[in-house]
C-alpha cells in the first residue's frame, strides 16, 4: 500500500456507476430548483489558486462561489456558518437553532473536504462543519414538516499543489486499480458515514495487505469526488446523491456527535 496509508483506512473504487443514465436525467428533470446546504471552511487557504482570485490569496470560500455558477441557475445554495467562531460557550440547542433556518429545507448538503478544513487544536463540538453535517442527517419536526435525512456528497479540492493526495490516492493498487481514501484526515462525522452499508460488496482482488478490503459499488452514504471531476459532471453526482438518500435504510448512519 501506498506510504502514509495504514490498515486501517478503507478503500474504495475509483469509479461508482451503480446509478443509471435515466435515473440521473429523471433527477434533472424534476423542474424545480434544487435547495443545497454548503458545508465548509471558508477561510483555508491550502488549496490551489483559482485564476479568479487575481489580487487576493485563493480560499475554499472562492471555490464555493465557483460552485455556485456550476449548478444549474434554479438551483438555491446556502452557506455554511462563519468559521471563524468560537462555539465553546455555545449550548447545543442555541447551535441547531442557528443551524435550522439554513439546513431545514434543504434537500442536499455538499461538504467541501480541504487540507486545512479541520482545526486539530479544537474539538470537533467546537468547530461549524460537524455540527451543519449532523443536522443534515437527523429528521425534524416543525410546523406539521417533517424534515428527512438530506442528501450528502463530498467535494475534495485540490490543496496548494494542486494534488488530490492529502485525501485520494488513485490506482493504490495495481491490479484491481482502487482508490485509498484518507479518512482518518477527516472530522469524524464525515468519516463514520463513509464505508457505512450494512452489506458490503467486496472486491475479489487478492493483492492487498492481510485486514485490507476493497469496497465495490455504493459502500458510502457520503461519497466523495475530485472538484475536478465534479465540475465535469455536477449533475451526475448530484443524482448519485439523491439515489444514495432515497436507500437511506442501507446505510448504518452517525446523526449526532
Amino acid at each position: 500500500m501506498p506510504v502514509g496509508i495504514t490498515l486501517q483506512h478503507r478503500l474504495d473504487y475509483h469509479e461508482r456507476d451503480f446509478i443509471t443514465h435515466d435515473e440521473a436525467k429523471t433527477d434533472k428533470e424534476r423542474g424545480m430548483g434544487r435547495k443545497i446546504f454548503v458545508s465548509y471552511k471558508y477561510s483555508d487557504a491550502l488549496v490551489e489558486k483559482l485564476a479568479e482570485a487575481k489580487y487576493e490569496a485563493t480560499t475554499v470560500r472562492h471555490y464555493v462561489d465557483e460552485l455556485q455558477d456550476i449548478l444549474d441557475e434554479e438551483d438555491h445554495i446556502n452557506k455554511g456558518e462563519d468559521d471563524g467562531e468560537d462555539l465553546s460557550d455555545f449550548k447545543d440547542e442555541a447551535i441547531e437553532s442557528r443551524l435550522r433556518d439554513k439546513i431545514y429545507d434543504s434537500s442536499m448538503t455538499i461538504v467541501v473536504i480541504s487540507k486545512g478544513m479541520k482545526e486539530s487544536f479544537r474539538s470537533e463540538s467546537d468547530q461549524w462543519i460537524p455540527w451543519e453535517i449532523s443536522y443534515s442527517l437527523r429528521e425534524a419536526s416543525r410546523n406539521d414538516r417533517k424534515k428527512q435525512t438530506g442528501a450528502m456528497l463530498a467535494v475534495v479540492l485540490p490543496d496548494e499543489t494542486g494534488s488530490y493526495g492529502y485525501y485520494i490516492t488513485d490506482q493504490s493498487c495495481p491490479s484491481c486499480k482502487c482508490r485509498t481514501l484518507n479518512t482518518p484526515i477527516l472530522f469524524k462525522m464525515l468519516s463514520q458515514n463513509m464505508f457505512n452499508v450494512k452489506k458490503p460488496d467486496y472486491s475479489g482482488c487478492d493483492k492487498h495487505s492481510t485486514g485490507s478490503r476493497v469496497y465495490i459499488g455504493a459502500s458510502s452514504y457520503i461519497y466523495s469526488v475530485k472538484w475536478s471531476d465534479f465540475k465535469r459532471s455536477p449533475n451526475k453526482y448530484i443524482a448519485d446523491a439523491y439515489a444514495v438518500r432515497d436507500n437511506v435504510a442501507d446505510y448504518d448512519l452517525v446523526k449526532k456527535l
